[in-house]
Formats: C-alpha cells, sequence, structure tokens
C-alpha cells in the first residue's frame, strides 16, 4: 500500500536525514515523500540536505517539499543583495544579516564554501524561491507554521504559513482536515500526547533536531499518514 511520509524541519542535519530516510522509512517509488520546510540553517550541511532532497526527486521518489521561514528569509536576503543599495537600505539588510546569521544562516553559507549570499549558486535559490507553502490531502493540510483561520480564506495569507505560532483553529474552513506541521520545537512527550489525541486538531512533528542536549529534545521525527505511524530518528550529526 501506497504509503505517505511527513517530515519536519531538518536544519541542515544531513546525516540524521539520511538515517532516518534510508534506514527506517525505506520508502518505495510508489510512496509519497513530503518535506514541511527548513531545509536550512543551524545544522551542519544546508546544501547537503537540499541536494539530498533533489536527488530523490530526480530519482523518480514522489517528494513534495514545502517552504519553510528559513527559505524564504535567505531568499528574501538574497534578493536585496542584488538589489542597488540606499544607505537606509544598507542598514536594513545589515540589521536582517545579522538576524540571520544568529538563527543559523552564517552555518548555511559555510555549507556552500561562501561568505555572501551572492555566492550562493543561483539554482539552490530558485528551488528555495519556488517551494509550495501548502498542500491538502483528503484528511490533512500540510504546512510549515499554521494558518490564519482570522481571513474568510486561511490560505491567502503566506506569512503566517511560514511564521506562525499560536492560533485558534476553525475546522470547518478547511474541510475539518487536521493541520500537520512543524516550525515550532515540541519534546517528545508533547509529540506522543498529539499523536495519541486524534481529537486534536493540529500536530506539531518538530522535535529541533538542533537542541540535541535538551531533555527529550534533538530528534528528526516522520509520521506515516495511512496508519498513523511515528518514526523517531535520533540526531546522528552531533
Amino acid at each position: 500500500m501506497r504509503k505517505q511520509w511527513v517530515i519536519p524541519d531538518i536544519h541542515g542535519y544531513i546525516n540524521t536525514l539520511k538515517c532516518l530516510v534510508e534506514e527506517r522509512i525505506k520508502p518505495s517509488r510508489e510512496d509519497e515523500l513530503y518535506f514541511l520546510g527548513d531545509y536550512i540553517d543551524r545544522g551542519p550541511d544546508a546544501r547537503g540536505v537540499i541536494d539530498y532532497i533533489r536527488g530523490l526527486q530526480n530519482d523518480g521518489y514522489s517528494i513534495t517539499p514545502l517552504k519553510g521561514n528559513h527559505e524564504n528569509f535567505m531568499v528574501e536576503l538574497y534578493d536585496a543583495e542584488l538589489r542597488p543599495e540606499t544607505s537606509w537600505l544598507f542598514n536594513f539588510n545589515k540589521s536582517k544579516r545579522q538576524a540571520w546569521d544568529k538563527v543559523g544562516g552564517k552555518a548555511t553559507l559555510e555549507s556552500f564554501g561562501v561568505s555572501g549570499l551572492k555566492e550562493v549558486p543561483p539554482d539552490y535559490v530558485e528551488w528555495m524561491r519556488d517551494l509550495t507553502y501548502y498542500i491538502e490531502l483528503d484528511d490533512f493540510v500540510l504546512v510549515h507554521a499554521g494558518l490564519n483561520f482570522m481571513k474568510m480564506d486561511p490560505f491567502s495569507d503566506k506569512e503566517a504559513m511560514l511564521w506562525s505560532r499560536d492560533y485558534e483553529i476553525i475546522p470547518r474552513k478547511i474541510g475539518n482536515r487536521r493541520i500537520i506541521h512543524g516550525h515550532t520545537p515540541q519534546s517528545m512527550d508533547q509529540i506522543m500526547h498529539s499523536y495519541h489525541d486524534k481529537s486534536l486538531p493540529a500536530f506539531d512533528i518538530d522535535n529541533g533536531p538542533y537542541l540535541n542536549g535538551f531533555p527529550g529534545f534533538g530528534s528528526l521525527v516522520a509520521l506515516e499518514l495511512t496508519e498513523m505511524e511515528l518514526v523517531v530518528q535520533e540526531n546522528r550529526d552531533i
């Protein structure tokens, strides 16, 4: 039977991702793999993560990668660095670049072997730019962060899909589907609680692989939607 695997925030932890996919999930080409964004920043090999996902796509696997706030942030900074700069724009971009560095941007540049965003190969930037924001399945909505139910159409707010943390869910607005998302790291206790309580309208499966060393955090989680199987891979990069 065709399986549907969902994998949240990877953040550059390529060895952990490979172990999860190749040793634990072992997908066939009939299976579907959905990635929830945040492939870059924080971890040691953002480029390797993107290469691996693109490689799966090129090898004929059914792959749907969504956009995370970290990809969006990097694309915005890349575009800003290519524009002619006035003094105020320079200061604005400098502030944003410092903010990106604090959330792992420096590690991403190091994975590409460059010191500036303009040196990143354009095809990687365009791959991130073209990522979709969400996907609707029969029983689920997959998104990086969340949805804005204050809007008549919750799917009209792209910013919310990338950054939302606390929001009231109105199930009828999304066809009574359950939201599967990442973005905000949850302890394994929290993840297991949401896993067992099927009445919850949203399920955050991000365990924060970069939080290795904090009790209950630091693993990469995958959720299989047809049988609701949960797979946990401890961090193999640290």
